[in-house]
């Protein structure tokens, strides 16, 4: 999602556009090759073919056996599950770590990386709350994802691309703000996401042949939960179509998401947990796009067609993830509907002591939204709320602190997933129900 962010412009306009257009063009140079790169890791589909979608390289050995071979049944506890640093394992010698996360996504769960790759300088009030200082999440605090790891009792996730102060030991966050699941729509879209992981798996085995430790060992790959939010830009992207044509778009958009989970499993990935895409309907930036009247709006005040579009894309998700479960019996694809979790907090606001459910804590121009297209949070003409008030929206596209605590609790009981298991259950299972 675009983070609406405004960097402070200054004199020499005729060097500055200069200067600018010379780095984005780095930039895309840079990307072309880095993608290109990338593609030898991938294999193609006649190795997939050969080798099954148990296929782990270099040597790895058999894939997992079937879960219909097991009999043993995730139970509803999570155990305390605190990340030790990871080791070769068989080519290094160190215990894997007990939890290892790689997280695929947009600014839902960005955790810096888009920060780290353009190089933002991005000031509070971001990240104003938790962590007292800006930390490259688009939010005044903790994001769901933060929360996810919180939970496991694990280190949260280092972005793939900050240089410096990064841990690998308990996973990779290779989400970007601005993604799309769509190839080409944006620069870090769901398949350059996915070439970097390839990229890091790869070096990482080949580090762990030569005896060299590495932060996630092979075990660590195996084990990991691959955890996957993207599609919401693909979707907003698309919702000045008309409504039958944005519908058309979504299979197309799944179907990216698909591939992935489908390229992860060929690559050895066994544990899978994917969201839907929320209430796009209730946030501050959509309902204060220019109406003329207030017909489409719902019982709570959310656009109705933005929602239908919302739902609509989370059940073909979901079913997308039944196929799967369905092709690949030796693995968890948990499908998680927070559109229910981040409509409730409109729904039922004053439930969960949110006193302003579509109405921007950080933007311009005040009720009913709060939210200008042209000056919005981080720009000299933000208007702020106060440090406790209890907002849903941060700034108008991105949730507070407060609304992600909210759902962050709500995902990790299991109940709004299918199968609906509990996501701390996924650690240290071997075998998963995969039904439903």
């Amino acid at each position: 999602m675009t983070s609406g962010l405004v960097t402070a412009g200054g004199g020499g306009g005729g060097k500055v556009m200069s200067l600018r257009l010379q780095y984005y063009v780095v930039l895309g140079g840079v990307a072309a090759v880095v993608l290109l790169a990338c593609l030898r890791y991938t294999p193609t589909a006649a190795a997939v073919a050969a080798v099954g979608y148990g296929f782990w390289g270099n040597g790895d050995g058999a894939s997992l056996a079937a879960a219909g071979a097991a009999a043993t049944t995730v139970g509803g506890t999570g155990t305390s599950a605190a990340a030790t640093t990871g080791g070769g394992g068989a080519g290094g010698g160190r215990s894997p770590s007990r939890v290892v996360i790689f997280n695929f996504g947009d600014s839902n769960s960005d955790t810096g990386g888009m920060a780290a790759a353009m190089g933002l300088n991005i000031a509070l009030p971001e990240g104003r709350t938790y962590f007292r200082r800006p930390t490259g999440r688009i939010s005044d605090g903790r994001l769901v994802i933060d929360f996810i790891c919180e939970s496991l009792n694990t280190p949260h996730l280092s972005p793939y691309l900050k240089s410096l102060g990064s841990d690998f030991s308990n996973g990779v966050n290779f989400a970007i703000g601005g993604s799309t699941a769509t190839p080409g729509g944006s620069t870090f879209s769901l398949d350059v996401q996915l070439h970097q992981f390839l990229y890091f798996r790869t070096r990482s085995i080949e580090l762990i042949n030569q005896g060299v430790r590495t932060p996630i060992d092979r075990d660590g790959f195996r084990n990991a939960i691959y955890t996957i939010d993207i599609g919401q830009n693909d979707l907003a992207a698309y919702m000045n179509l008309p409504y039958d044509q944005v519908l058309a778009k979504i299979p197309t958009i799944v179907a990216h998401i698909k591939y992935t989970i489908e390229a992860l499993y060929g690559h050895g990935g066994r544990k899978f947990w994917v969201h839907g895409t929320g209430a796009l309907g209730c946030l501050p930036q959509k309902l204060s796009i220019p109406r003329d009247d207030d017909s489409d709006l719902d019982g709570n005040g959310c656009l109705k067609t933005y929602n239908a579009a919302a739902r609509e894309f989370n059940a073909q998700l979901g079913a997308a993830c039944r196929r799967l479960r369905q092709r690949m019996a030796d693995a968890a694809v948990v499908f998680t509907d927070v559109y229910a979790a981040k409509y409730d907090l409109v729904a039922n606001h004053t439930l969960h002591g949110i006193e302003r459910p579509l109405m921007a804590c950080c933007g311009n121009g005040g009720p009913p939204y709060n939210y200008n297209h042209f000056k919005m949070c981080m720009s000299a003409e933000m208007e702020l709320c106060d440090m406790g008030a209890r907002f849903a929206s941060w700034d108008g596209v991105h949730y507070t602190e407060a609304a992600n605590a909210i759902v962050a609790a709500r995902v990790l009981t299991g109940e709004y997933s299918t199968p609906p298991v509990r996501f701390a259950s996924l650690v240290n299972s071997t075998a998963v129900p995969n039904d439903g």
